[in-house]
């Protein structure tokens, strides 16, 4: 497999830990890892200081299309071409013996498989005629209300001449028990109603994948595929106090869900004789789910069903890239390619009331109710093609430069007919300046085009609100668009101590994405999500990650970050400037972790809080305003290796007992009119979650 190759570095850093001469890399060679005993490869980057900025940068994976592949992980400097079955989700069933080093690349070069205004992350394996393991894991989960759910996964992965393999297999529960109240008020703050709901989701998650890849002389051939299933029931039980009649009811929930996905992607890589390089990427993929909601008024001696609500969708994507790369001369390099991609989306839904009609079995034995825009299909044909450039301007500083022309069609069917085309034109520098070995200063400009949701063109359902089952869609929003400004300065410590990385960031916006007005007429009052104007966002980001070595804890490593930001836009129902939705004035986070090698244990926590006292928090609706209430969050672990080769793991998660909480306010008529009609105070959580895991490897 292919590996970028750097030469060592003569400045003072451990003897374990290279810096090649000329460049920003940073090799950490898996003698460096041997005295924590790791068991995976995502434990071993686990000790890195300062990998959160590496991993946390990048902003792809989970749009459509493959893209420059920002933010994800190489294996042997080759990209894993998959959304689901990515990189960064094979560190962890990666054995850590099979790893040869880890590089934390920070310049740029054509030679990557990837863009990206951040570091890239590059787990290199082994290279040995023969080699095989398998890793085995069990884990068993306690809920809050004393469940237990148990999962496990089955990791068999090695390399047999030039041909290396990984299969996949896991079990896993994402059960919960969540408890919810609500208190509603008048505009005068007296007590109208209370509701207090339990829910239950029984969920277990199978999936299934592979990785395949062969090395010929002058080429490298990988195939990846990934098959998962899950169908989480989850019952709800709910008592209202109507404090106005003195009465009380009860009401219960069945839903149902069924979803299942594969995913199968590809590459190919030719080196010609001259340097230059060819390489073909693909993914297919699909997607398809199924939700229904059914509710129930219960008596002492029977039940009513008074809503059926049923979701059904399907997501489809084909993507071809293919690019060739070569050198113009020994500091120069370019990259032209093209990219294709269909995206294909089916949804209907489908509404069901206790009311005077005839009744129907697909709607529950209820009576239909037409829902606007409620079937549809949407197809996007969209096409980039891109060139990139990649300049070393002297020893110290480099350039890359790009250019991605983009032109889409997005058709709607079905209960609205619409065609659109859309053509943008993205600019993209990324400057690297290494001032010292260990000081290296970033500045990036890039055009950037979001990718719409297609579940924003159709009517979906409302899961958040009683009162609202459902919401509308929009068939003609369009992309945000924005112009990104960053600059980024970070300082590497001596010996391996640490690193210090600051960040600051300005987007200057148009399009906004929000909610907009779609009412069809006054007395019928709609929204959904469509663009909104011009906004700019700002900020500042500031990490340390530091041994903890000169307060006598060598293998002790402290990780925090603080977040600054602000952001102005014209909201479309009060006509004034606020910040943008989900954008609060700071956010900040901390982790330890501590090593204890001598007794082959660890332990640490991992912290994390948001401002609620700023707009960025508040949610301007047609109808009501959203204040949402965030809450600290706080988790901690313990692990050990025993039994020669077994690591058991206890995690102990929300033990600050976090909940989503808000405030909204409803408005008789629209918003606008300002006139008050109920205030509620709704508060959710989850509780605290006992997690317990014993991994091996054989």
């Amino acid at each position: 497999m292919i590996a970028i190759l750097v030469a060592p570095l003569a400045w003072a850093q451990l003897d374990r830990l290279e810096n090649p001469i000329n460049d920003s890399t940073v090799i950490y060679r898996a003698d460096y890892f041997a005295e924590f005993l790791p068991a995976s490869a995502s434990d071993m980057i686990s000790r890195i200081p300062g990998i959160g900025l590496a991993m946390r940068r990048g902003r792809g994976g989970g749009g459509r299309g493959l893209g420059s592949g920002e933010g994800e992980i190489l294996i042997n400097g080759q990209r894993i071409t998959g959304k689901g079955n990515t990189g960064q989700s094979l560190l962890s069933r990666i054995s850590a013996d099979q790893v040869d080093y880890i590089e934390i690349i920070r310049g740029t070069s054509e030679e990557l498989d990837i863009r990206g205004s951040g570091q890239v992350i590059n787990v290199v394996l082994l290279d040995t005629p023969s080699r095989s393991n398998t890793t085995i894991e069990v884990n068993a989960d306690r809920l809050r209300d004393g469940t237990l759910d148990p999962g496990g996964q089955v990791s068999f992965s090695g390399q047999t001449g030039t041909f290396n393999y990984l299969f996949h297999v896991e079990a896993e529960s994402r059960s919960s028990n969540r408890l919810s109240k609500e208190f509603s008020f008048d505009p005068d703050y007296n007590l109208l109603e209370t509701r207090q709901e339990e829910s239950n989701r029984d969920q277990a998650d199978y999936q299934t994948s592979m990785n395949l890849g062969y090395t010929f002389e002058t080429s490298v051939l990988q195939f990846n595929a990934l098959y998962g299933k899950s169908n989480p029931p989850s019952d709800l039980t709910r008592t209202i106090h109507d404090f106005e009649s003195g009465t009380s009811r009860r009401q219960r929930e069945d839903n149902q869900a069924d979803r299942s996905n594969w995913e199968i992607g590809g590459d190919y890589e030719y080196a010609f004789a001259n340097g230059g390089k060819y390489r073909f990427l693909f993914i297919v993929n699909d997607r398809e789910f199924e939700f229904s909601r059914q509710r129930f008024d219960v008596s002492s001696d029977a039940e009513s069903k008074n809503l059926f609500l049923a979701n059904l969708g399907r997501d489809r994507e084909r993507i071809a890239r293919t690019s060739y790369t070569w050198n113009l001369s020994d500091t120069q390099g370019v990259e032209l390619g093209v990219e294709a991609a269909q995206t294909i989306r089916d949804s209907n839904l489908r509404l069901g009331l206790d009311i005077a009609g005839t009744q129907s079995p697909d709607y529950g034995n209820l009576v239909p109710v037409a829902i606007n825009n409620s079937g549809s299909t949407v197809e996007e044909l969209r096409y980039e093609t891109f060139a990139a450039h990649n300049w070393q301007l002297n020893p110290k500083m480099s350039l890359e430069s790009s250019l991605i022309i983009e032109t889409s069609t997005i058709e709607q069917s079905g209960d609205v007919s619409n065609k659109r085309d859309f053509n943008f034109v993205k600019p993209k520098l990324d400057y690297r300046f290494d001032i010292t070995p260990s000081l290296q200063l970033r500045a990036g400009l890039e055009k950037d085009v979001s990718q719409l949701s297609f579940s924003d063109f159709s009517a979906s359902v409302d899961g958040s609100d009683e009162d609202q089952d459902t919401q509308a869609g929009n068939p003609e929003i369009s992309q945000e668009q924005s112009w990104r400004y960053e600059v980024n300065l970070e300082l590497r410590l001596p010996d391996d101590i640490g690193v210090v990385n600051s960040q600051f960031f300005y987007r200057d916006m148009e399009d906004v994405i929000d909610r907009i007005d779609v009412s069809p007429n006054p007395d019928d009052l709609q929204s959904a999500r469509g663009n909104i104007g011009d906004g700019t966002r700002y900020g500042l980001n500031l990490d340390v990650s530091v041994r903890l070595a000169m307060l006598g804890l060598p293998n002790a490593l402290l990780t925090t970050g603080l977040g600054l930001r602000d952001s102005e836009v014209t909201d479309p129902f009060l006509g004034i400037k606020r910040r943008m939705r989900n954008n609060g004035r700071w956010s900040t986070r901390m982790s330890f972790r501590h090593d204890i090698t001598d007794l082959a244990l660890s332990y640490g926590l991992f912290y994390s809080n948001n401002s609620n006292d700023s707009s960025g928090r508040v949610a301007i609706d047609i109808i009501d305003i959203e204040q949402r209430k965030n809450q600290p969050n706080l988790s901690a672990f313990i692990e050990k290796k025993a039994f020669g080769n077994i690591t058991f793991r206890f995690d102990a998660q929300n033990l600050s007992d976090n909940e989503f909480c808000r405030t909204r306010t409803r408005f008789v008529g629209a918003t606008a009119a300002g006139v008050v009609e109920e205030i509620e105070d709704f508060c959710s959580g989850n509780g605290l979650k006992l997690v317990f895991k014993a991994r091996a490897t054989f």
